[in-house]
């Protein structure tokens, strides 16, 4: 029982070289990498101009343009996120042959993301500037919501915003004023 298990102890136990610990601790960290060079050319914030202009759109409801614009923003955000990941863990991406297309496209994605929050968050002190409306219905002045409150408080937590919770007061004291008896439209959460 001893001898086998000294055999069992001794075959177990294999030197590996400072060359063959760096090789083997490459290739993990190689087989971790998940945004290659070609991976990243795949990603285009441009694909996304569409969906921006019907956020852009001044015909659409706030509503609609507040759910557009927090979803352009996030789609953006995410693209630009994986490029900063992917250069941050192989800053040689930036200077390889070849690589100024992909320098290119992340420096445009992450542009086009702080022009989105930009125009998303002046949307939002917009529409924080008048939260309710007097609306007449049966010849009485009722207080009403301008808009449904969850698309807004949606896009105040998507942009992380600073003061988010003045915002959030805001809202909750605008939402204690609407009367609910009157206004038709479902009541923001």
């Amino acid at each position: 029982m001893a001898l086998s298990a000294m055999v069992l102890s001794s075959a177990c136990v294999k030197e590996i070289t400072s060359d063959e610990r760096l090789e083997r601790e490459t290739a993990r960290s190689d087989a971790l990498r998940s945004n290659t060079a070609a991976e990243l050319a795949k990603i285009k914030c441009d694909e996304l101009n569409a969906d921006l202009a019907k956020a852009r759109d001044g015909l659409r409801t706030e509503e609609e343009r507040l759910a557009t614009f927090t979803d352009v923003y996030e789609r953006l955000k995410g693209r630009a996120q994986r490029f900063e990941e992917a250069f941050s863990r192989n800053p040689d991406l930036a200077f390889q042959e070849g690589s100024q297309d992909l320098v290119n496209a992340r420096e445009a994605c992450v542009q086009l993301t702080a022009d989105v929050r930009l125009e998303l968050e002046s949307l939002i002190r917009e529409i924080m500037q008048v939260l309710i409306v007097d609306e007449v219905k049966s010849g009485q002045t009722i207080k009403v919501a301008r808009i449904d409150f969850t698309p807004l408080r949606a896009a105040i937590e998507k942009l992380e915003l600073d003061d988010r919770e003045a915002l959030f007061n805001k809202l909750n004291n605008a939402e204690k004023q609407v009367d609910v008896k009157g206004d038709k439209r479902p009541r923001p959460k």
